[in-house]
């Protein structure tokens, strides 16, 4: 026989407090006063017949129940929330918080996005960089990452297959003619984007030039003013498939060596792994993904 089901202020209290471990900021979040938090866990607890939190001196603990059970507690408030929006929500555009790489943002997903707003016009849409997080866009609803698509607490969708290879503009700044071996990269800056595991000391390993310098040059913070900066014939940034296939077809940056590697890293879409999807974030989620294959197949077949 089922148990009966517990009051929705006692399951809310539970899954801020879980959220939080701390009955105190549990009660700032929802208005009420710490005891009051502390009263409705009890509560549940009790009717439970189980403990669901350690207290310690400096906060809270979830035991293995709570553990087991708070997943279970998120998803059904989240889709209740989500539930009462969509039906009594009165026509309100769905609004969308998608935190995204810069890089990614302007060479692949802007001159895509017409295509998702087409289809889907009902859909608001916020993009928010994740270089500088704001506290109102923390809770953004999805983010794009660069990364090996494992991060704690996340799913993630792949969306690049990408090889990596130098690029430069089609003239150099310096008047110089392009060179014909990876060797004569010393003779010329590299640019270099800080926080990318697979940066230049990994390719020329990887293409048999460990033997070259790969110290010199420039550092930046993102990749797309490495990229700029090289399209303006200020030196060699590293390239990757997806980000500047449009910049090499449309003369921008050439590519001017065979040598290329497959890179471990790629971007991803990574969401809340234990958060209920709202309709509008799983179309979003469905087209983006469509639109990584549509590309990774026109790559395979050489039509890029």
């Amino acid at each position: 026989m089922k148990k009966r089901l517990p009051p929705l202020n006692w399951l809310r209290s539970f899954e801020v407090s879980a959220r939080h471990l701390n009955f105190t900021q549990a009660a700032t979040e929802l208005n009420l006063t710490q005891a009051a938090i502390s009263q409705q866990v009890k509560g549940l607890e009790s009717q439970l017949g189980v403990a669901l939190f350690k207290r310690l001196p400096r906060g809270l603990e979830l035991t293995e129940a709570g553990q087991a059970y708070m997943p279970a507690v998120h998803e059904s408030i989240e889709r209740l929330a989500a539930a009462t929006d969509e039906i009594f929500g009165h026509g309100r555009s769905k609004l969308l918080t998608v935190r995204v790489n810069l890089v990614f943002f302007t060479t692949w997903l802007a001159p895509r996005i017409a295509r998702f707003r087409k289809r889907h016009p009902d859909v608001g849409l916020r993009f928010t960089s994740n270089i500088w997080v704001e506290e109102k866009d923390k809770d953004a609803d999805m983010e794009i990452r660069y990364g090996k698509g494992s991060w704690p607490g996340f799913k993630s969708d792949r969306l690049t297959w990408d090889e990596l290879f130098p690029v430069c503009s089609p003239t150099l700044s310096d008047h110089a003619p392009l060179p014909d071996t990876p060797e004569e990269l010393i003779n010329h800056t590299l640019l270099h984007v800080i926080g990318y595991e697979e940066g230049w000391g990994y390719w020329l390993n990887q293409t048999g030039y460990q033997h070259l310098d790969a110290s010199q040059g420039i550092q930046f913070d993102t990749l797309i003013t490495a990229l700029e900066m090289a399209s303006l014939g200020n030196g060699f940034a590293l390239g990757r498939t997806s980000l500047v296939s449009e910049m090499i077809a449309n003369g921008r940056l050439v590519a001017p060596f065979e040598q290329r590697v497959a890179t471990a890293e790629a971007f991803y879409l990574a969401y809340p792994a234990h958060q209920y999807m709202q309709p509008h974030a799983e179309a979003f989620q469905a087209w983006i993904i469509e639109e990584a294959e549509h590309e990774r197949d026109q790559a395979e077949n050489g039509t890029q």
